[in-house]
Order: structure tokens, then C-alpha cells, then sequence
């Protein structure tokens, strides 16, 4: 395949089961195709990782993933990309790229986060508590409005091309409000790269990398399934509950 995205497998895949489904996310059942993307990915992130200025030894880990894809002429690639993003929006281009368009509404998202770090800064330098309280409440209001905005402007798609945003999707799985970062984890941007590029999911992975998580729960490159709160809803809509999918 000649899309920049995708990653050519180097592994001698002739003896390989070819899933003729995707996986479960949620799953624990790793196909062998997917696993094998994964370790070539593992070598990729340690050839790349010096340039991402994070130090994955002192710093929290992060969870990365692949999507074994199939072209419209049977060929198999995989996709590669990471939940969440660096500090610094520092990423790389072989990733798959977040779904939401920063530029959207005029940069919108950058502005509302510039706003944001301002109110901090004048949190931390007053000494007037009742202005520190107005502060800190002005704070939590532009918050709350700013990720209610980027939900409703951030679109997923179905296998078709039918999009809603990430708003709509909780509303209608009646899951209620996205939690924060909803959309950013590797699963979901991994799916939407393979639909706008046409190219189908064969098998799909998620492992951690660099040091233990907060909870102490994840290990390097150990897999993990997709997690419930953020990505359930949105990985049910996106793979429609269909015959590639089955919720648990």
C-alpha cells in the first residue's frame, strides 16, 4: 500500500490466520496478525520516541495501538497511533491523527485553551480570595463550555460515512455526557483513519508502554482492552453492532 499512514508489515505473514473478522476491542483475544503489528510497531516507537521529547522512564506511560487493515486490492498494512496526545501536542506523522480539526470555527479550541491558561495564571498570582472564588468559578463555567463545544464538533463515522459527533453518540447510547478526552483514546482514531482512507479493520490491539499507570494496573507492553467509559459508546456506533462487533 502507498498510503503514508500505513505501515508495511516486515514479518513472513504466509503462515498466518487471516482473521476474517475484526476482534472484539473489548475483547482479551489477541489475533496473531494483530500481535505481530504490534511488536513491529514496538520497534518503531523505539526508533522514534527520542523525537517526541517525552521520557518515558521518569514520565507516565501511555497506551498505544494497531489496526491490521486490508486494501481494496487485499492488501494488509497495519495503523499505528497512540490514546491522548504528547505535552506540547508533540506527535509524529505516522500516526493516526486525532479526529477533531483544530482549525475548526477559527481555532476555536486553541483559543478557548489559551483563555483557560491565562484565568490560571491570574488564579495563582491574586492574593484576593473573594476575587481567587470569581476566578476559579469564571474558570470551571469557560471549562465546562469550551468541551461541551468540542463534543458537539467532533465527528465520528460509521463504516458508510454517516457521521455524528461525540455528543450525539452518548446522548443517543444513553450514556449521557462524554467524559473528558472521549475520542482521543488509539481504538476509535485508529477505526476513523482506516474508514476516510477506505481500508478495512482486520484485527485491532491496544498495549501500554513506559511506566506503570496512576492505578498501577497497566505494564509495559502488556495488552488492554479498549476502555468502557470513553470508547464503548463511540465503538458501538462506529462498527454499528454489526456482525464485526459484539458488544459485551
Amino acid at each position: 500500500m502507498s498510503n503514508p499512514l500505513v505501515f508495511q508489515f516486515i514479518s513472513d505473514l504466509s503462515t498466518v490466520p487471516i482473521p476474517t473478522e475484526l476482534n472484539n476491542p473489548f475483547g482479551k483475544d489477541i489475533p496473531e496478525i494483530a500481535r505481530i503489528a504490534s511488536a513491529e510497531f514496538q520497534e518503531f516507537i523505539k526508533k522514534e520516541k527520542s523525537k517526541w521529547e517525552y521520557d518515558f522512564a521518569t514520565q507516565r506511560g501511555k497506551m498505544f495501538g494497531v489496526l491490521v487493515v486490508k486494501s481494496k486490492k487485499n492488501e494488509l498494512g497495519f495503523l499505528g497511533t497512540m490514546s491522548g496526545t504528547f505535552p506540547g501536542n508533540k506527535t509524529c506523522n505516522k500516526f493516526a491523527p486525532s479526529v477533531f480539526d483544530v482549525a475548526t470555527d477559527d481555532y476555536f479550541i486553541n483559543k478557548g485553551m489559551t483563555e483557560l491558561t491565562n484565568l490560571g495564571k491570574a488564579i495563582k498570582n491574586s492574593t484576593n480570595h473573594l476575587e481567587i472564588k470569581a476566578l476559579k468559578e469564571c474558570r470551571k463555567n469557560k471549562s465546562y463550555q469550551l468541551q461541551r463545544k468540542l463534543f458537539e464538533n467532533y465527528f465520528f463515522s460509521t463504516s458508510k460515512g454517516v457521521e455524528k459527533s461525540v455528543k450525539q453518540i452518548f446522548v443517543e447510547s444513553l450514556a449521557g455526557n462524554p467524559p473528558a478526552a472521549a475520542g482521543e483514546c488509539a481504538a476509535p482514531k485508529l477505526l476513523q483513519c482506516a474508514f476516510n482512507n477506505e481500508l478495512t479493520p482486520i484485527a485491532i490491539a491496544e498495549f501500554w508502554w513506559g511506566n506503570l499507570s496512576k492505578n498501577k494496573e497497566r505494564k509495559q507492553l502488556d495488552f488492554y482492552p479498549a476502555c468502557e467509559d470513553k470508547c464503548k459508546p463511540i465503538l458501538g456506533y462506529m462498527l454499528e453492532n454489526n456482525s464485526l462487533f459484539s458488544l459485551p
